[in-house]
């Protein structure tokens, strides 16, 4: 099937609520702007330097996200043009993003990573990290960013009564801390799902999904 076609057939179940980031890491431009003319104008990258060529040769109206893991040193290379940051799972983060938006005069939006699988290899905050940065007076000071949700990556496994598990794990943390809604922090996107799991993710409460293989094909 073509990029258009496995587009439509995502876009044709989705609820209306659920938003598509299309995952496009390692794809060409040609296979992106396939995408675009199908009507796809949100776009997920991993690398910084790809993204930036990327930007740089496709049209000014797609939304750019940075979806992997993110370094300190790295994010003054995005401020630019991201729109989203998903992965952000430090204090440190927030404030070098939040330092560089003020110097850039730019608003960035971010989502705070929540660690939920059973694997040693993902990123993410426990609650306890989430609590305190959310009601930090520090965060709550910083005037060029919104912490618009959580997002949350759940195991690698085949066992979807544990992906199940985790996802459930997540909207119940969202759930807790959405009454928040306050100044920087507007907790209105839950960001899981990916192209194996993000029909129970969506089940479970997503309102984000980042699919890249169901769209583009396998890398």
């Amino acid at each position: 099937m073509s990029i258009q076609s496995n587009l439509q057939q995502i876009k044709t179940n989705l609820p209306e609520n659920v938003t598509l980031v299309a995952v496009s890491k390692t794809k060409p431009v040609s296979d992106l702007m396939e995408a675009y003319e199908a009507g796809q104008r949100i776009f997920g990258e991993n690398k910084i330097q790809e993204m930036t060529e990327k930007w740089q040769q496709m049209p000014k109206d797609i939304e750019w996200h940075m979806i992997g893991h993110v370094q300190s040193n790295k994010v003054k290379y995005m401020v630019p043009y991201v729109k989203l940051i998903h992965g952000v799972d430090s204090l440190k983060l927030l404030k070098e993003i939040n330092r560089l938006a003020v110097k850039w005069r730019k608003h960035i939006n971010v989502l705070l990573q929540i660690y939920i699988a059973e694997e040693e290899t993902k990123f993410g905050l426990d609650e306890k990290e989430l609590n305190e940065i959310l009601n930090s007076e520090e965060v709550k000071q910083m005037t060029n960013i919104t912490i618009k949700g959580l997002m949350g990556m759940a195991s690698f496994t085949e066992d979807k009564e544990q992906i199940k598990r985790e996802f459930l794990h997540l909207k119940s943390i969202f759930d807790k801390y959405k009454p928040l809604n306050a100044g920087n922090c507007q907790l209105h996107t839950l960001s899981m799902g990916m192209s194996g799991d993000y029909e129970l993710a969506i089940e479970c409460g997503s309102t984000m999904i980042r699919v890249g293989s169901s769209i583009f094909g396998n890398r």
